[in-house]
């Protein structure tokens, strides 16, 4: 596996963003976005998401075959793309995990009440 498989929640404004602006960057080929939505409808295809919610936090399937997810997910996304590698590598730095972790739940539970909903989802965009 050469690409990092990223599942976003196809219904949520910030994360229909953070995805189309993320691919700008991504001048390496390195995210392939899956919907959570197709995820949850393929089950099969994705055994590794068995039993998480997928809903809630961003979820990746890095290159090495680690699950991660949430802060580390976005962590990691930005240190492998070139035009993101200073704020990601910031996002290692010690202790930053403490703060980014829990503001990254907080912007999560919130995302809806703040930019609202996409009914129908926006998954072939």
């Amino acid at each position: 596996m050469t690409q990092h498989i990223v599942f976003y929640d196809a219904s949520c404004p910030l994360c229909y963003h953070l995805k189309k602006n993320l691919n700008k960057l991504d001048k390496n080929n390195k995210l392939q976005w899956v919907a959570a939505q197709t995820a949850e409808k393929e089950p099969e295809t994705y055994p590794y998401l068995q039993g998480k919610n997928i809903y809630t936090e961003i979820h990746m399937l890095t290159s090495q075959g680690v699950v991660m997810k949430g802060f580390y997910a976005i962590r990691r996304m930005l240190i492998d793309l070139p035009g993101a590698r200073i704020p990601g590598a910031f996002l290692y730095f010690p202790f930053v995990d403490r703060a980014g972790s829990p503001l990254y739940l907080y912007v999560s539970k919130s995302r809806f009440k703040w930019f609202g909903k996409y009914d129908p989802p926006r998954i072939d965009e």
